[in-house]
């Protein structure tokens, strides 16, 4: 009788701390493909006891707590100084949480990945527009955000971009814009860069409008919107910016183009944006 009632203790106290926790979704929890512990934001071990209890374990992963004092932030730049590298928890204004891979090292860091791709990765790139739209892949090595959540974090502020671009030889290569913007879906999720600075080459906003991809819509295999007879997303096997048809392809299983550098052989890609810095 004594087990049992400790038992049913145990259980309602459980269930008061389950409960006590604010429950909200993280949207593109599939990105994750791990438990809340990789994530460098999520709240402490501390609270919860160390038997291994499943049920309150479970809660915890679906529903970390707000950090006390603060918002979360609404990109990687808003992260604290010191942070380290990894998966955190972010909330775009006006949006559900989202779980996002931040480069803090790079340039002072406090930028949000949107892509990263290896030649030899198993993702899949052919996808379907709904499947860009809310991303895939593994946050921790190769994924795409999503389209539409892309969208939402760029509207928020002023963003620049940089990519981030392995030749066929190792080396590192960068394109910088001052101005990245990629608008809402009813508008074709296109795409909108400002300047030029790097040592990439300026591969995306091209004098050929065949080649061009700032200023277009993003196209898939089963939503056509280039400047081509035929669909380039279906052709070329990935979503993009396309026109008729392109100079870039870093969403492609396989050797990745950009420009002049090297063209269906790079070896991987990476696409990070943070608000601009002006003078």
């Amino acid at each position: 009788m004594a087990t049992r009632r400790l038992c049913l203790l145990l259980f309602t106290c459980l269930l008061t701390l389950a409960t006590s926790l604010p429950v909200f979704e993280v949207m593109n929890l599939h990105l994750l493909n791990g438990t809340v512990d990789d994530i460098m934001n999520a709240p402490p071990e501390g609270s919860e006891p160390d038997d291994g209890d499943n049920h309150l374990r479970q809660v915890r992963d679906v529903a970390p707590r707000q950090p006390a004092g603060h918002g979360w932030p609404k990109d990687c730049s808003e992260l604290p100084a010191g942070s380290h590298s990894g998966i955190y928890i972010i909330q775009p204004k006006g949006l559900h949480h989202l779980v996002v891979y931040c480069e803090m090292n790079a340039t002072k860091g406090g930028w949000t990945v949107i892509q990263r791709n290896q030649r030899d990765t198993p993702v899949t790139w052919a996808e379907s527009w709904t499947t860009y739209k809310y991303g895939f892949g593994n946050v921790r090595t190769e994924y795409w955000l999503g389209t539409e959540y892309i969208h939402q974090i760029s509207k928020q502020k002023v963003y620049q971009v940089r990519f981030v671009i392995q030749d066929s030889a190792d080396n590192i290569h960068i394109a910088d814009y001052n101005l990245f913007f990629v608008e809402d879906e009813p508008h074709g999720y296109r795409l909108r860069l400002g300047a030029y600075e790097g040592t990439a080459g300026d591969a995306m906003t091209s004098d050929n409008p065949k080649t061009m991809h700032d200023n277009m819509k993003f196209s898939t295999k089963d939503r056509d919107q280039d400047t081509y007879s035929k669909n380039c997303a279906y052709s070329y096997e990935g979503g993009w910016w396309f026109s008729s048809c392109y100079s870039v392809r870093l969403n492609f299983k396989g050797g990745m183009s950009w420009g002049s550098l090297c063209k269906g052989n790079c070896k991987s890609s990476l696409i990070l944006i943070k608000p601009a810095t002006y003078c």
